[in-house]
C-alpha cells in the first residue's frame, strides 16, 4: 500500500517507520523543512535500536531510505496515496487547512486516518471525505507500543474501519475499535485519571515523586500487563470491588486544570528529558541516549511479555 504521512515530528517520522516496517511504501512530508530533513536520522536511530533487539530482521538504512521518501509539497506527497496518515499539530485550524489541501489532491478512494489524541476531527473534514475518514491514534514510540485506537464517525463506512483495523493487525499491532468518539480514548483517559491523583498526592504533601513512581511500577504496573483491569478484579473478587466502589472515604481529586508542582518545574525550565531535567534530573545525558535506553527497556519488556503471556477469560 502507498501511504502518505503528513507531519515528520515526534509521531510522524515514527509512524513512517512503522508503516515501512509493515511492508508499505511511505511518502513523508512536513510544513517545516528542518523537521522533514531531520526525520531520516531519527528513523535510522530507532531502526538501529530495533535491530539490536532482533525486531527488524533484514532491514538496513539503505532499505529504509527506499521505503520512506521525503517530499516537499502536499500534491507530491499524495501521489498514488491509498492511505493518508495525518500527524500534525493538535490545532483545529491547522488540521482543517490540511484536510482541505488533501481533498484537492487525493484520489476519491483515499482513506484519511488522523492520529489526533483529543480532537474531534470529523467536523473539520470536507463533506465528501467523511465516509473514508477515521481516527487511528498511536502511542509513542509507535514502533514499540502496539496499541492503536480506531474511531469512526457516524459517517464513516464500516468497511473502512475494518480495512484499517486489518492493516494495523497485519503489522503486529493491537487495534482497539471504539464504538464512538470520546476525547482521549481509553488508555489516555485512564492515564489522565492517574495523573490527577498523583498530582494531588504531591501537591498536598502526601508522598514524594520517586515514591509515587515506585508504587506505580512495583504495585500497579506489575499486575496490569498480565491481567489488565477487569481480569485483576476477577482475581480480587467482585464482592470486594463493589465494596471499594461504595467506600465513601475516597473522593476523586478535583479537575483543577493545573498542578502547583508542575507549574513550578515548567517555570524553572525543567520541561523533561529534552531539557535534561523535569521531575527528575537526568544527569546531563543526551536525549538521544535516554530515548535509546527507554526503547531498549521497553523492547526487553515486550520480549518478556511474549514469553509470559496474559491471563484472559472469555
Amino acid at each position: 500500500m502507498q501511504v502518505a504521512v503528513f507531519g515528520a515530528g515526534t509521531m510522524g517520522h515514527a509512524l513512517a517507520l512503522v508503516f515501512a516496517l509493515g511492508g508499505h511504501n511511505v511518502r513523508l512530508t512536513d510544513s517545516d523543512p528542518t523537521t522533514l530533513a531531520r526525520a531520516p536520522a531519527l528513523m535510522r536511530t530507532a531502526l538501529d535500536t530495533l535491530l539490536e533487539a532482533g525486531e527488524a530482521e533484514g532491514w538496513t538504512s539503505d532499505r529504509l531510505a527506499t521505503a520512506v521518501t521525503l517530499h516537499p509539497t502536499v500534491g507530491e506527497t499524495l501521489q498514488g496515496a491509498e492511505l493518508v496518515v495525518e500527524a500534525i499539530i493538535e490545532q483545529p485550524d491547522a488540521k482543517r487547512a490540511l484536510f482541505a489541501e488533501i481533498d484537492k489532491h487525493a484520489a476519491p478512494g483515499t482513506i484519511i486516518a488522523s492520529n489526533t489524541s483529543y480532537l474531534d476531527i470529523f467536523p473539520l473534514v470536507p463533506e465528501r471525505r467523511k465516509g473514508r475518514t477515521l481516527i487511528v491514534h498511536w502511542y509513542t514510540p509507535p514502533y514499540i507500543v502496539d496499541l492503536v485506537d480506531i474511531v469512526g464517525s457516524p459517517d464513516t463506512d464500516p468497511a473502512v474501519i475494518t480495512e484499517v483495523r486489518d492493516i494495523c493487525a497485519a503489522m503486529g499491532k493491537v487495534p482497539v475499535v471504539m464504538k464512538r468518539f470520546i476525547s482521549g480514548y481509553i488508555a489516555n483517559r485512564v492515564q489522565t485519571a492517574i495523573a490527577l491523583e498523583v498530582n494531588r498526592l504531591v501537591d498536598e504533601g502526601y508522598a514524594d515523586i520517586a515514591d509515587i513512581d515506585d508504587a506505580i511500577i512495583h504495585g500497579l504496573a506489575l499486575r496490569l500487563p498480565v491481567l489488565g483491569h477487569y481480569a485483576k478484579a476477577d482475581f480480587t473478587g467482585l464482592n470486594l470491588s463493589r465494596a471499594v466502589l461504595a467506600n465513601r472515604t475516597y473522593e476523586p481529586p478535583p479537575v483543577r486544570g493545573h498542578s502547583e508542582t508542575l507549574d513550578k518545574l515548567v517555570e524553572q525550565g525543567r520541561t523533561g528529558v529534552i531539557a535534561g531535567r523535569g521531575y527528575f534530573d537526568w544527569g546531563g545525558r543526551s536525549p538521544e541516549e535516554l530515548f535509546r535506553e527507554r526503547d531498549r527497556k521497553l523492547l526487553a519488556l515486550k520480549r518478556a511479555m511474549r514469553e509470559i503471556g496474559r491471563m484472559q477469560g472469555t
